[in-house]
């Protein structure tokens, strides 16, 4: 089974796409088939939101999309369900992004060995204390899954360190301060803090939270960063049309994107 790490030394200098979705939005069987279609069209790692009743870091299109799932009965057995049965069929690593409330109420054990089993290859918390992470990076180690560690842009150098040395694998740099959402511009500053990360350490460094149009990723590509995150603007497509349009806008979407990464 392909690591997370691994995407990243196969594509070696170039950029991964990397896709989000929330998991049952609008339903699970096109959440199903949006995996097949990202996977097909340029996704080489695809992010898959659980989703939850109060998340924090998310801006309205997603906290919209969670909330549709929610109100439909999606859980997590019925989102594990549903991976078992198509990771044998696509190619990119699946990271799932989910607060910690659930974790500890699964207990983590349970939350990492089930999510394990059912070919999840990555986990993304973004509230989870770099505090009480050592547990957790732990479990996910003897499980094979990657826990993804997240800095802000207002995190201190002392913090920026402390996570770089808690990272088992690649770090993603949030974007933008507040929530998820799409942004109509990106900061110099930003820029910088990449290249100040770059120099701290060899570990791969992805970007994500408010990046929506192809312009921003040919900006952001040339800030060598290892990968780019999409989020609200896929979770749209999927949420604004009828079933079948809705994939299909992902798919001309998912390879506008990657073309753009490849410009």
């Amino acid at each position: 089974m392909v690591s997370i790490s691994s995407i990243f030394e196969t594509l070696d200098k170039q950029c991964a796409l990397i896709p989000f979705i929330t998991a049952g939005d609008p339903d699970l069987l096109s959440t199903k088939k949006a995996l097949k279609v990202l996977d097909t069209y340029g996704a080489d790692i695809i992010e898959l939101g659980l989703p939850y009743s109060d998340p924090l870091a998310d801006g309205p299109i997603i906290q919209e999309a969670s909330s549709r799932a929610l109100q439909q009965g999606i859980n997590l057995d019925k989102i594990l369900d549903m991976v078992r049965e198509v990771k044998p069929n696509i190619r990119a690593p699946i990271v799932l992004f989910t607060y910690y409330n659930p974790v500890l109420n699964l207990g983590v054990n349970n939350f990492i060995n089930a999510i394990s089993s059912a070919g999840i290859q990555g986990l993304l918390i973004p509230d989870l204390p770099i505090e009480e992470s050592d547990y957790i990076i732990s479990v996910c180690k003897l499980c094979n899954i990657e826990i993804v560690m997240l800095l802000a842009p207002t995190s201190s150098i002392e913090r920026i360190n402390k996570i770089i040395h808690k990272a088992p694998g690649c770090i993603y740099l949030v974007s933008t301060t507040g929530v998820t959402g799409q942004k109509s511009q990106l900061t110099s500053q930003l820029k910088n803090l990449t290249e100040t990360i770059k120099k701290m350490t060899t570990k791969s460094i992805i970007l994500g939270f408010g990046i929506s149009n192809t312009e921003q990723i040919q900006e952001v590509k040339n800030w060598n960063v290892n990968g780019i995150v999409i989020g609200s603007a896929f979770v749209k497509r999927l949420a604004n049309n009828s079933y079948e349009e809705g994939l299909i806008d992902v798919k001309d979407f998912c390879k506008n994107a990657k073309g753009a990464m490849q410009l």
